[in-house]
């Protein structure tokens, strides 16, 4: 039986500068730089869409992984859901969902996983645990950003475009 768990991050942001950060690439890469985590196939920068897919290389408990995930549903700004086509479990979903609440905007990550790895004790004992940290790092590393002022000599919001390896 998976494991579910429910992050919220709040922040006096704009909404849909929000969303498209979750969705932008390099955004995610530079909210896990504990982890080393990188994109190494699929739509590698800038914006994932609805139907494309990433593959992620990062370091978890002293072990290289790699992750393959699909944007299964889009609808900007309120919510999108990405799940594992392939990678180190059984299953993995994660629900974005976010809510204008008067001048705040409300970050709501669900997330849904079982592991083949770890058994239920030690997945709701270690992995959630862990996962929770990360995920809630993440948030406040994207609220963060989304407040800021773009630098000076920036594009300011995240690039539309897809940068994707050759071959691909």
């Amino acid at each position: 039986m998976p494991s579910s768990f429910t992050i919220v991050t709040r922040g006096s942001v704009v909404r849909e500068r929000l969303f498209d950060l979750s969705l932008d690439i390099d955004a995610h890469v530079a909210s896990m730089t504990d982890s080393g985590e990188r994109a190494v196939d699929g739509v590698t920068g800038g914006m994932i869409g609805l139907g494309e897919s990433v593959t992620w290389r990062a370091r978890h408990f002293g072990v290289w992984f790699t992750m393959t995930s699909r944007i299964t549903a889009l609808e900007r700004p309120h919510r999108f859901v990405d799940e594992q086509t392939s990678g180190p479990f059984r299953s993995f979903r994660h629900e974005h969902v976010f809510e204008q609440s008067g001048d705040e905007v409300v970050m709501t990550d669900v997330l849904t996983v079982a592991s083949p790895l770890f058994g239920r004790l030690a997945e709701r004992i270690v992995l959630v645990p862990y996962l929770r940290r990360l995920i809630a790092a993440r948030g406040r590393h994207l609220v963060a950003q989304a407040g800021s002022r773009p630098a000076e000599g920036t594009d300011g919001p995240p690039r539309a475009g897809r940068d994707r390896p050759s071959g691909s």
